[in-house]
């Protein structure tokens, strides 16, 4: 078999998948693996090169370079991005120590003009704009190592090893590096001389048949939620195994309004797939009686969630894989297989019990979004759903903030559908990424009626992006947020006060538990 597959050394970077993400793009499949898993890695004569990431380590202070050594006598071409360019250096006789001067955000760089990995970059200078992220610096470059790269500050940004061996300072793989993609397609395509064979066709052909043999005769529950990760896992496995497989609608008392009738509307009368709804509003608000940690509350909905499908599977067939919606993104904040640090477990991921009766089937959880919904349109999923803005697993309990009870919930509803519902009105709904709204756990004063109210605070979010990993506010106009504000005050009894976030994706989330 000849290799057909990029290797991703995952150094624990919270862009690793970023990388994973570009790659794809340019129609080359990539796999990340942790530096641990590739010493019992099998299937090296599949894989034509290797990225290592970034990584919040410091090499001065790692013994992975004895595993890079192993690495480099595969002779494939590496190329190493922030940690994974200083551990090559370390690994080929260098040294790398704490900078003087660190380098956080947007850089200059004068680049070298017949290297390879900028060929075909567009500069007049031979100087482009990029995305630093470092507070180690090379001090000493090994023998044989080429200097491509550099600027005032940092004295080696980039480096080439006899020819195939490179090294980045700076993150290509982030939107903010100016022709980033060109980069990485030039190590794709120019070194390592990679063929096209990621599409989706592909990709759902692969996945049906993994499902296919995976399962074999016996039976799956879904949870279905009716979001777009949720909905093109159910139709995927349907696809795969038709009848064994069963969707299972839990009302959490957590969901949108009209969320049960849109998901029977869709599921039932036009796919003719099977789903069960099942009522758990109770056992829900009573498990997050008085819980405001947000942490806990995706760790009780999860455990919620199993324990409705395991009394559900008690009265019905025996089904044998609990399948979910999870998707690369979760697991990237989940931070389950990597040195990152985890920034917020996700309730089919990290909010798990460790025991469950069911084995787990997550088709889609190498995805990214925008992979799932081409992946959608492919299966002939409508094009409203694939294109509907993300809905976290836990529901509207990670956007209320606080104390989860039905009154809470009910405001939230109502303010969040007034705020959807003018978005489609005035045919701003797709043109954001992402929007919804917060309840926050305050009250303030107003004045209704010439009466004094002291009530609660609904807060909208929107957001656009790319790739969810990084985000910028929604610029709507002044006018419209207003009509939103007097909207939601003067039809959701119990809010007297709307505002606006207009926090950027990093340093806040998109959501706001």
């Amino acid at each position: 078999m000849k290799a057909n597959k990029l290797l991703i050394i995952d150094f624990g970077s919270q862009y690793t998948q970023l990388i994973a993400r570009r790659v794809r793009e340019l129609g080359v499949l990539s796999l990340v693996i942790s530096i641990d898993d590739f010493l019992n890695y099998k299937k090296v004569d599949e894989i034509f090169g290797i990225i290592l990431s970034g990584g919040p380590d410091s090499v001065y202070k790692s013994k992975d370079y004895l595993v890079i050594k192993s690495l480099l006598k595969i002779n494939l071409p590496v190329l190493g991005i922030c940690y994974g360019m200083h551990i090559l250096i370390k690994t080929l006789g260098g040294k790398v120590e704490k900078a003087n001067h660190r380098e956080y955000g947007r850089a200059d760089i004068k680049f070298e003009k017949n290297c390879i990995l900028f060929k075909n970059i567009n500069s007049k200078n031979r100087s482009i704009n990029v995305w630093m992220s470092h507070g180690d610096s090379v001090t000493k470059t090994p023998k044989g190592v080429n200097v491509i790269s550099s600027n005032k500050s940092t004295p080696v940004i980039a480096f080439s090893f006899k020819k195939n061996i490179f090294g980045l300072q700076f993150h290509p793989e982030v939107t903010h590096t100016n022709q980033g993609k060109k980069i990485i397609h030039n190590f794709l395509f120019e070194v390592c001389k990679a063929r096209k064979l990621w599409t989706i066709r592909k990709i759902e052909k692969n996945l049906i048949d993994d499902i296919k043999n995976t399962v074999g005769n016996k039976k799956v529950i879904l949870g279905l939620s009716g979001g777009v990760d949720s909905s093109v896992s159910a139709v995927l496995i349907h696809k795969a195994i038709g009848s064994q497989l069963k969707c299972v609608f839990v009302d959490t008392g957590l969901i949108r309004i009209n969320e049960k009738e849109d998901v029977k509307n869709l599921f039932v009368k036009n796919l003719n797939i099977k789903v069960d709804f099942v009522n758990a509003k109770n056992k829900f608000y009573d498990k997050l009686s008085n819980v405001t940690d947000p942490e806990t509350k995706r760790k009780i909905i999860g455990k919620c969630f199993v324990e409705v499908f395991e009394n559900y599977v008690k009265k019905h067939d025996d089904y044998y894989f609990l399948a979910q919606g999870t998707i690369y993104p979760d697991i990237i904040e989940s931070a389950v297989n990597s040195k990152s640090k985890t920034i917020k477990s996700h309730h089919n991921v990290g909010g798990l019990p460790k025991k469950i009766k069911f084995n787990l089937l997550e088709p889609i959880k190498l995805l990214f979004k925008d992979e799932v919904r081409k992946l959608g349109l492919n299966l002939n999923i409508p094009r409203s759903l694939i294109y509907r803005h993300p809905f976290p697993g836990p529901g509207l309990g990670v956007r209320i903030i606080g104390a989860i009870n039905k009154s809470r919930v009910s405001i939230l509803q109502k303010a969040d559908h007034i705020f959807i519902s003018e978005l489609n009105k005035f045919n701003l709904y797709n043109l954001v990424s992402q929007a919804f709204c917060v309840l926050l756990p305050i009250k303030t004063v107003g004045v209704m009626g010439d009466k004094r109210t002291y009530e609660n605070v609904i807060c909208l979010r929107s957001v656009n992006t790319i790739d969810f990993m990084t985000a910028k506010v929604s610029r709507f106009k002044f006018e419209f947020l207003e009509l939103v504000a007097n909207k939601i005050v003067n039809e959701v009894k119990g809010v007297n006060r709307v505002t606006y976030d207009i926090t950027s994706k990093p340093p806040s989330t998109i959501e706001w538990e």
